[in-house]
């Protein structure tokens, strides 16, 4: 089969950052469904594991951690999905990935996919999805909570965990959202997911959520720059609010949360088939329940541009705008 693939961490305009190599078609384990893949598309871990894992000597390894494709073959474990499904999925970040004609996934970490989306469309979200999921009911439990008068500050609301989680929120909650976004394009983009605000981060976020008409607000979602806005999350929440973050900050010092009773939560959506842990198949219900929103137009796709078909070339050109964190939605490859 046909895939792209990295054999060393180099900068995304070396012309071997990412190449297209033959590797065997492989056969699915006990709990796989074996995948023909038709659209990917491409999130920051895929820039942030090629410029900083070294795959295995001798071993390309593949990118692409979302996807729509066909079943095409099932392991003998397998009770879920069955050969000629049309699914969608996030994968797990320790098997080789979707920038493949064929792909390996654990049946209980995909679902079937929205049947109104194409599958460009449907490609946008997984990944972003169950991240923006596991951010809001996994970590900060906010289905177990009063939400009515309370708020959230999303930090980043314009990319694409940013873009499902806004919609997320407002579907399935009661909290108040504001979003922060620098660019006028990216500020409407954010306000026509939903969001009750949006304020800019590029200015003291203190003096943006004033201006808004908050004095504060009960929980933080940081999707990048932690580090740089710490000082101000930690001055935006209310006491014993709650910051969850995804990205990987310099040093913070996290005894600043003490005074106010602030709690820290980290969300990595790929800890479940990492693990397998006991309750892994919870991202296949989840994915169920977001193809279901989708197709009863509760939720739309994130889908920002769509840059062509798989290739070494338009993966590079994907990963070089990934890299310069000027995104909008998220960026999809269909078809090889």
């Amino acid at each position: 089969m046909k895939a792209i693939a990295f054999t060393q961490s180099l900068p995304i305009d070396h012309p071997d950052a990412l190449q297209t190599i033959d590797l065997p078609t492989p056969a699915p384990e006990a709990h796989d469904i074996r995948v023909a893949v038709s659209a990917i598309s491409v999130n920051p871990v895929d820039a942030k594991v090629r410029s900083s894992a070294l795959p295995e000597v001798g071993e390309p390894r593949v990118l692409g951690y979302d996807a729509v494709g066909i079943v095409d073959a099932v392991g003998s474990a397998v009770s879920r999905l069955q050969p000629g499904d049309r699914v969608w999925y996030a994968g797990n970040v320790a098997r080789q990935g979707s920038n493949a004609e064929f792909q390996l996934v654990d049946e209980r970490i995909a679902s079937l996919a929205p049947k109104s989306l194409s599958d460009n469309q449907a490609a946008a979200l997984p990944l972003t999805a169950i991240t923006a999921w596991e951010l809001l009911f996994d970590r900060l439990e906010l289905g177990m909570r009063n939400t009515q008068g309370k708020s959230l500050l999303v930090i980043g609301a314009a990319g694409g965990v940013g873009s499902i989680l806004v919609q997320l929120a407002k579907q399935l909650t009661d909290i108040t959202v504001i979003g922060t976004a620098s660019r006028p394009e990216s500020q409407a983009w954010v306000k026509s997911l939903g969001a009750d605000a949006v304020i800019n981060h590029h200015q003291p976020l203190d003096q943006e959520l004033k201006a808004a008409g908050f004095d504060g607000v009960d929980m933080v979602i940081s999707l990048n720059q932690t580090d740089h806005h710490f000082e101000a999350i930690i001055e935006a929440l209310n006491p014993q609010g709650k910051l969850a973050l995804i990205d990987d900050p310099e040093l913070i010092d996290v005894r600043k949360l003490k005074m106010k009773s602030l709690s820290l939560h980290w969300e990595l959506m790929f800890t479940r088939p990492l693990f397998t842990t006991d309750d892994i198949a919870k991202q296949h219900d989840l994915l169920t329940e977001v193809a279901a929103m989708v197709d009863d137009g509760r939720l739309t796709t994130t889908l920002g541009k769509v840059l062509g078909p798989i290739n070494a070339e338009n993966l590079k050109r994907a990963h070089a705008l990934i890299e310069s964190n000027s995104t909008i939605g998220k960026l999809v490859l269909e078809g090889f």
